[in-house]
């Protein structure tokens, strides 16, 4: 039986397409958002920007790629991918790209995950 007849005869079997899901289990967003918080904290660069733009409040890119020794291109993907995660918020102030840390999503998600340890 191909994936899309099974999704259709069961709601809760999903397939992904070219562009998006077609239907989602219970919970499954859910654990997207942990799969890519917890791979955007899997390398210390991008943990060590997360901490200092959080201890600083905001910072644009140019102040972050300046703590760093990382190059510019490596510097803005590692940027990306805490956006790209919901650990940073960004928003333009003229030119500049203004970061701040969304610390709630990592809280909550914390909170979430020591449930199941408990």
């Amino acid at each position: 039986m191909s994936c899309a007849r099974r999704a259709a005869t069961n709601p809760t079997w999903s397939f992904h397409t070219s562009s998006a899901w077609v239907t989602k289990p219970k919970g499954l967003e859910a654990l997207e958002t942990a799969d890519a918080v917890f791979a955007a904290l899997a390398h210390p660069a991008r943990r060590q920007i997360l901490l200092s733009v959080h201890y600083r409040g905001t910072a644009n890119a140019g102040e972050i790629a300046r703590r760093f020794e990382c190059s510019w291109p490596t510097t803005s993907r590692h940027l990306a991918t805490l956006v790209t995660s919901g650990l940073l918020n960004v928003s333009r102030q003229g030119r500049t790209r203004v970061y701040s840390t969304n610390a709630d999503l990592l809280r909550g998600l914390l909170a979430q995950w020591s449930e199941y340890f408990e």
